[in-house]
């Protein structure tokens, strides 16, 4: 199985944390968020992982990984950036991670056992990361509902916080055939459209003309950085031994 870290992107909203450096770089108890994620994904049985690469691309540069690049990473969004690495993604199944997250290896192994074509996984207790993030639990939130095991609803802005079902984690996977259905979709729209298109969308899309997603469930810890405030929330988790850095691994980048 292949893993797939998409790390083009700035991150704007870390503001001055990402001026000098990618997003996934950003260190979280002294490891960058790249480590997190390759840890979790080896460890998880992933065997070969890519890292789709955009802003300061040189900054990302370790023996071992498959790297692409997304040359147009300031005009484009996360979806263009998984088609950089298109030829992976025709080949073999693959898990795609964002790289502004951290999750355990549990997540990544029931993914890759997922069923089906396509393959989310989403953090049913969300509510309370979010309460730890926001003040109030709604902000940022995103409506995700189920029927069964299956995705039926993903991305909209919620009218209320009933409807929503669990949180999708920005870690999913992708069969050829479910990548097949992301290229079909992609040349229906304008180059234009594809460009804005975000993954939550482009997921929606697909259940919208029949494609099936499957919902898989996390208890384990896992988080989101998109400010400084996240990241000290998560060095408090680890300061009460609610949260483990990974303990190894080389430095995620050289000069």
């Amino acid at each position: 199985m292949k893993g797939l870290i998409l790390a083009a992107g700035r991150g704007s909203r870390m503001n001055a944390l990402t001026r000098d450096m990618p997003k996934c770089l950003t260190p979280l108890a002294g490891r960058p968020l790249l480590d997190w994620q390759i840890d979790a994904l080896r460890a998880g049985g992933v065997d070969a992982i890519g890292v789709v690469r955009g802003y300061l691309a040189h900054s990302i540069d370790r023996d071992g990984l498959e790297l692409f690049d997304n040359p147009r990473w300031a005009d484009t969004n996360m979806v263009q950036s998984l088609a950089c690495a298109a030829r992976w993604l025709r080949a073999a199944p693959a898990l795609v991670s964002y790289a502004d997250i951290f999750y355990p290896s549990a997540a990544v192994a029931a993914l890759r056992a997922a069923p089906g074509e396509i393959a989310v996984a989403y953090d049913p207790d969300w509510r309370r990361l979010w309460s730890e993030r926001f003040a109030d639990p709604s902000t940022d939130a995103e409506s995700f509902a189920l029927h069964g095991t299956r995705v039926v609803d993903i991305g909209r802005r919620a009218a209320s916080l009933d409807e929503i079902q669990g949180q999708y984690m920005g870690l999913l996977k992708f069969t050829p055939a479910g990548y097949r259905a992301v290229e079909s979709y992609l040349k229906s729209l304008r180059p234009d459209q594809a460009d804005r298109l975000d993954m939550t969308s482009l997921l929606s899309a697909l259940i919208g003309r029949g494609h099936r997603v499957e919902a898989i469930r996390v208890d384990g810890v896992w988080g989101e950085v998109d400010s400084a405030a996240d990241l000290a929330v998560y060095e408090r988790w680890i300061a009460e031994g609610r949260l483990a850095a990974p303990a190894t691994g080389a430095p995620a980048s050289r000069s």
